[in-house]
């Protein structure tokens, strides 16, 4: 596994419209951890990648109609059988994290990475995602540097007061321990 021009040479491709230029591109220096499932607690469907091309329809699902018109998008999406599928080069900006701070800086998605895990707040990852997420962390911290254990951050902790993901499900330790 590598990152070759902002990609991840093991994941499927699936490009976002979603994102644009980072206004400092050498400025890559925080991992944030998210989790998602569409519709909310159900796996596995296409919907998440469907949400982040913008190509979700709104008559799918009650709860569709609600997020259709949403224009987000993360870097890396890791599915519940640890399947990779990057929707932004690394180089650009992702739109995944919304009003949020970090060590004194607002808008986080300019200096970020963000990984979607297929999850709830509460129901276990699979051993296939902890896998998947500790080698493309590993990966990253590789080539961006900037990036420390520190500087790997739950959703949750950058927009405290509005998000709640990976949420108490998520195994910081197991995720720290195999990481080192």
């Amino acid at each position: 596994m590598r990152i070759h021009d902002g990609w991840l040479s093991t994941a499927t491709v699936l490009v976002s419209p979603n994102a644009d230029l980072r206004p400092n591109p050498r400025d890559i220096s925080l991992l944030v951890i998210h989790n998602i499932s569409l519709p909310p607690g159900q796996f596995g469907g296409g919907h998440v990648a469907e949400l982040f091309t913008n190509n979700l329809d709104p008559k799918g699902h009650p709860y569709f109609a609600e997020i259709s018109d949403l224009k987000v998008s993360v870097h890396l999406l890791i599915d519940r059988k640890g399947e990779v599928t990057q929707f932004v080069p690394f180089h650009q900006r992702a739109w995944h994290a919304g009003v949020s701070e970090f060590d004194g800086r607002a808008a986080c998605n300019d200096f970020s990475i963000g990984i979607e895990l297929e999850g709830t707040d509460t129901e276990p990852y699979t051993e296939a995602q902890y896998q998947q997420l500790v080698e493309v962390t590993r990966c990253i911290l590789t080539e961006y540097p900037s990036i420390n254990s520190e500087r790997i951050q739950g959703h949750s902790d950058i927009a405290p007061e509005r998000k709640t993901d990976p949420g108490p499900a998520f195994d910081w330790a197991r995720f720290s321990q195999n990481l080192t």
